[in-house]
């Protein structure tokens, strides 16, 4: 039994979230179906729609902890089991000037007339048609798709800059992957691959695996392909290869004072 005015809730028993369906208001849409000689079916439209917003199940890793669950697409906020942290699920979409500083685990999309200059913005994924002027931490990917310029710090796995961006980045932008459909400017570090499609150009220095330009792309800058770090045993040669030196004439020093070294003037 749940309250009248509920729309969902959770189960008490496996703890699932469910929408709550009053069983009187259903009769009386079943009997008046029935005396109006109705069939209850669903159209093309209704169905595509239940199948595009039907509920999920996803997993979320918690930012303090690491600690992974699964919960319904349809939970606003949880809280960790394992440090007893709140953890915020909701998407953002920013449409005027936003200052304060966001922690989700859902989507944050600043559109065309946006504005976001909050310190930090830490989210699972994020679209950006508008003013980014604050550090943009994300767990999965980031898309550019209009204009910007970038001074404060960039971080995510995957990001994709858009036909209509141009993208300026004045530090450097450290991703596992990147794909480039557009301009932008600013040095790239790179764990796997660097990306160039036929309408995009780069200008500026890259180290990364390895990068593909496509026909019609252009590329602009100092490039680094393959390892980032030299091994010791690449800097230093083996005994076997160097010549053994010769022996240094021994030099008689005095024995260290007792009371370290007397003043000088």
């Amino acid at each position: 039994m749940e309250y009248v005015a509920a729309r969902s809730a959770l189960c008490r028993q496996c703890g699932k979230h469910f929408v709550v369906a009053h069983a009187e208001r259903v009769e009386v849409v079943k009997a008046t179906l029935e005396i109006g000689g109705i069939v209850a079916g669903q159209s093309l439209l209704e169905r595509i729609k239940a199948l595009w917003n039907r509920q999920r199940i996803t997993s979320v890793a918690c930012f303090d902890c690491g600690t992974v669950q699964e919960l319904n697409s349809a939970a606003a906020s949880t809280i960790c089991p394992s440090c007893s942290v709140h953890m915020d699920l909701r998407d953002y979409k920013i449409k005027t000037s936003f200052s304060r500083s966001i922690r989700t685990h859902g989507q944050v999309h600043v559109t065309a007339a946006g504005d976001l200059s909050g310190s930090t913005v830490v989210c699972r994924s994020a679209i950006i048609d508008g003013k980014l002027r604050g550090s943009l931490e994300c767990t999965e990917k980031v898309e550019f798709r209009a204009p910007a310029k970038l001074q404060a710090r960039l971080s995510a796995p995957e990001v994709l800059i858009g036909r209509k961006a141009d993208v300026q980045l004045f530090r450097p932008l450290q991703v596992r992957s990147i794909e480039i459909r557009g301009k932008m400017t600013g040095e790239i570090v790179a764990e796997t691959v660097v990306t160039i499609r036929r309408t995009g150009s780069l200008d500026g220095n890259v180290v990364a695996r390895s990068i593909n330009v496509e026909k019609g792309g252009t590329y602009s800058g100092q490039l680094i392909i393959g390892q980032k770090d030299w091994e010791q045993a690449e800097l230093i040669p083996s005994g076997e290869e160097t010549a053994k030196p010769r022996a240094a004439a021994k030099v008689r020093r005095p024995p260290p004072h007792p009371f370290g070294l007397p003043t000088t003037s």
